[in-house]
This record gives structure tokens, sequence and C-alpha cells, in this order.
């Protein structure tokens, strides 16, 4: 028998704890139940047709039904669902990616490292970068340097590599050796200053961390090109190549 929205509701507040969530305001209203979904839209257990703005969590950019991506799926679960790359083995699929990654990216980025989430992609980012430096002999270049209001992730090194005050107060973050400087967002905080001057200042900042901290210290600068989560912020035009000259 088919549940109503409110049984799956009471299920869903009696078993599933959901991620960025207040839970007294979410239990009082009962979360909304998506059943459904095709080309841009979702459906919900009311009959509700929504369109998706965010594209599910900001992924599924070609939208929702693409039988192309059915087939594909399929086809690769009949063949092989899953194999790790761990013992020295690969399978088509990873290494067919992989090159044509390679070949739609600038040209000095030529391999691939596969993870399973922008976090765990972020937490392998911090342990190469520091496994780099110690291979190259300079083992004390360990320090990150990250941005206020950022988001890399939600893990214990994603989150401190992040800027997000809220998400730092959860488990005494950042972790020794990220630090941070201010975002480049001259909307909100450029009063009094021209664009192109507000992105030459806040890139400056990475300069000055780099002095402060010594750059014998100093293993990486991480940043998202444009900051999604922080609020969709883009930079001026004079930041990064401001950022790239320092780096």
């Amino acid at each position: 028998m088919q549940q109503t929205t409110r049984e799956w509701q009471q299920l869903d507040a009696s078993h599933h704890l959901h991620p960025f969530t207040d839970f007294q305001a979410l239990n009082k209203k009962g979360s909304r139940i998506i059943t459904k979904a095709s080309g841009v839209y979702l459906e919900d257990s009311e009959g509700k047709r929504i369109l998706d703005g965010m594209a599910g969590l900001w992924c599924v950019n070609m939208g929702y039904g693409r039988q192309e991506l059915v087939d594909a799926a399929t086809r690769q679960m009949q063949q092989l669902p899953y194999y790790n790359l761990f013992f020295q083995t690969a399978h088509p699929p990873v290494i067919e990616l992989a090159t044509l990654l390679a070949e739609v990216t600038p040209a000095h980025l030529n391999h691939v490292f596969f993870t399973g989430s922008g976090s765990e992609c972020n937490d392998t980012v911090l342990r190469m970068v520091r496994h780099y430096w110690a291979s190259k002999g300079q083992p004390d270049k360990q320090v990150i340097i990250s941005r206020h209001n950022a988001y890399h992730g939600s893990t214990v090194a994603g989150a401190s590599l992040g800027g997000m005050k809220g998400m730092h107060a959860q488990g005494g973050l950042p972790i020794p050796g990220i630090v941070h400087i201010d975002q480049p967002y001259h909307f909100g905080e450029g009063q009094g200053m021209s664009a192109h001057e507000f992105g030459l200042e806040r890139a400056r900042q990475l300069e000055q961390k780099i002095l402060e901290r010594g750059g014998e210290s100093v293993a990486a600068f991480i940043g998202e090109p444009i900051q999604g989560a922080g609020g969709v912020i883009i930079p001026p035009d004079s930041y990064w190549p401001e950022i790239q000259r320092i780096c």
C-alpha cells in the first residue's frame, strides 16, 4: 500500500538525520517528500510540480529522466557494476573517463584521481599537497590558505578548509595548518572601493598571509572560482590574475 505524505514524514522524523537542518523546525512542519522527477521538474508526494532551479544540489546538470543515462548505467551494471582500483587494477570506464577529462581540461592537467564526493575530493587534495612537498624534500610546507565563508565540504578536513564559522563551531575546527583570508565579495564588503581596487586588495591578502606564515611553510591556496554555498559570489575581474601572480 502506498504511504501517505504524513506517514513518510513520520518515518523520516523517526529515523533520518538530514544535513544542515534545524530539526525542531523541520519536525514541526514535516519534510517535503520528493517522489518523481523529469527534465527540470520535481514532483512531491502531494502531486505538486516544482522547478528544480538548484539541479539537485548543483549536480543534476543534464536534468532528470534522461533515457541515455539510464541505458548507459544499465549496460554497465550488467557488465561490471564495480571493482576497486587499489590493487594494480583498472577497468575501461575509468580509463576512458580519465582520458576524456585530460583532453577537455587545460594542457598541463593530464592525470585524474577519482573520489566519491566533493568533500572527499578536498580531503584528498589536502593529503596530496602535503605529501607532494614532503616528496620534494620540503616536509615543513604544511599550511593551506583558504578564505572566510568558503565551502569545501562537510568532512573534518573539508569543513576546516572552508571558512564557515558555524561549521567550525561543530567540533573544534579548523584542524591545525589551515588559515583563512577574506573573501572577494565586492557587493557586500567593498563599500567605497571600485571592483578593480577591491579585487586587488583581497587578492593581496594572500601575499600578506604567505609572508606572515613564511613561504617555507605554505603548501597551497584553495579557492572556489565562484563561491557557491557562500552566496554565489563572483570575484572582480582583477582578483584571479593577481592571485595567480602571487602564487
